[in-house]
């Protein structure tokens, strides 16, 4: 039970609560100003979503002022758009987020729903800026259909769950019966936007009817942190008396339990999955670190914040 009451506020600040400006960094300044990416050695915290993004070839950690990027065993970060990402998703071309605009942008705040198809070179408005902050979302990785909770009214929705299967131009609400507790995150099938999986304070909920009904998937007493889906299966993070990791087979239910490297009072808040080596698996934890499974192992990428080369 302690461990369980220290993993609360710590999913609380990074996943709920706004965040001060207190990244440093380190990183290489190329002396041609135009580079996009350069290197970076630095430490960052306040990371609000993770994913590969296909055509680029890199894990994206989205932070409170930018991207930082993970390619061929090298860090990474950007030089231009140094938003504050939420509901950050990646897709194979690209990424959705939501969030607030970073000190040089001419977005309005909050920024709604932005998606990029170029690395994050390029940010194309899809809705809702200057109105809401999307915290919760999830995006087909494939299909880009798309499924929020928002927060409170705006211009084409009132509070609840609405999804999208044409990108955002029509919203139809569902009524997301079945899932209680407080919601940390989603997320939608890569190709069936039918099927929707949510990590809450009550465990982790899945839903076939693309978000209409959700039913408990976990025991009682353990809580939801992080949820993703390859085509055959949903990856689950919870957190009971430790974090776990659960591969759930989507056609049969069965379900199995993934080693973890050692993560004394700490959590699992993001999962990912690189589409180009599958058995390539990520995780983000509650304290900022990061790790990659690969060659049969755990690598250690990120060490409470700090990265690691």
């Amino acid at each position: 039970m302690k461990a369980r009451w220290m993993l609360t506020p710590l999913m609380t600040g990074l996943l709920l609560v706004g965040c001060a400006q207190n990244d440093e960094s380190t990183s290489e300044t190329n002396e041609n100003s135009e580079e996009f990416e350069v290197a970076f050695d630095g430490r960052f915290d306040h990371v609000h979503g993770m994913g590969y993004i296909e055509n680029e070839e890199g894990l994206y950690f989205a932070t409170h002022n930018g991207l930082r990027i993970y390619r061929n065993g090298k860090w990474l970060e950007e030089t231009e758009h140094a938003n504050d990402y939420m509901g950050f998703n990646a897709v194979a071309d690209g990424f959705y987020t939501s969030g607030h605009p970073g000190p040089d942008s001419m977005m309005q705040n909050p920024i709604g729903i932005q998606r990029s198809k170029d690395g994050g070179r390029s940010l194309d408005h899809m809705g809702f800026e200057g109105e809401t902050d999307f915290h919760h979302m999830a995006v087909g990785y494939r299909n880009h259909h798309m499924f929020v909770l928002n927060p409170q009214e705006n211009s084409q929705m009132g509070p609840g769950y609405y999804h999208s299967e044409n990108e955002g131009e029509e919203w139809k609400q569902v009524s997301g019966s079945g899932l209680e507790g407080e919601v940390s995150a989603f997320a939608m099938h890569p190709n069936d936007s039918q099927l929707i999986a949510a990590a809450s304070t009550d465990g982790i909920f899945l839903s076939e009817d693309g978000g209409d009904s959700f039913s408990l998937l976990t025991e009682d007493g353990v809580f939801g942190t992080a949820v993703f889906f390859n085509e055959e299966s949903l990856y689950y993070a919870t957190y009971g008396t430790q974090a776990e990791l659960i591969n759930y087979t989507i056609k049969t239910g069965d379900k199995e339990s993934i080693e973890l490297p050692d993560l004394p009072e700490d959590g699992i808040l993001y999962i990912a999955q690189n589409p180009l080596q599958q058995e390539q698996l990520s995780i983000y934890t509650a304290v900022g670190h990061a790790f990659i499974f690969e060659d049969g192992d755990w690598k250690q990428i990120l060490n409470a914040g700090q990265v690691e080369q």
